[in-house]
């Protein structure tokens, strides 16, 4: 039976992992709105109702656009796990300290990810250390979560 204690906001684990989540998922709301810029600057548009002038045409293959979309869809990717991961994991009750810094270390590395990907481009080995760190975080709870499980 589950401790309802795990799932209180007088639980900090619990409580930073909403935290973060509610960040994540606002950052996934500025992913969405960063690629809808981007195809507005760019005038590229991907129907035509949303073409703003006669002159334009369809167009599915802007380098910025592109790039910008690739960085939202890696986000769905690995927060979404997050969520139902990170909410499995507050219910082993794990210790504070590292629970916290788990949740820190997906949101932090996450946000870094989606900057050195997307909005100020810079080169390897920044995304891949940034996708490893929060990958890695993931994974580690989804392997305590298993560990706990009861087969």
């Amino acid at each position: 039976m589950i401790n309802p204690a795990l799932i209180s906001l007088e639980n900090q684990v619990f409580r930073c992992y909403l935290g973060w989540s509610a960040i994540l998922v606002l950052k996934i709301f500025a992913a969405g709105i960063y690629t809808g810029l981007m195809r507005f600057f760019t005038a590229t548009f991907a129907n035509p109702e949303d073409l703003m002038s006669p002159k334009l045409k369809v167009k599915f293959d802007d380098p910025n656009v592109e790039r910008v979309r690739r960085a939202h869809r890696n986000d769905l990717e690995n927060i979404l796990p997050f969520f139902a991961i990170g909410l499995l994991y507050v219910l082993t009750d794990p210790t504070a300290f590292l629970a916290i810094n788990l949740f820190r270390a997906v949101g932090i590395a996450r946000i870094v990810h989606t900057l050195v990907y997307a909005v100020v481009v810079v080169p390897q080995p920044s995304r891949a250390l940034a996708f490893f760190v929060a990958l890695g975080a993931t994974v580690y709870m989804a392997l305590q979560v298993i560990a706990s499980a009861a087969f």
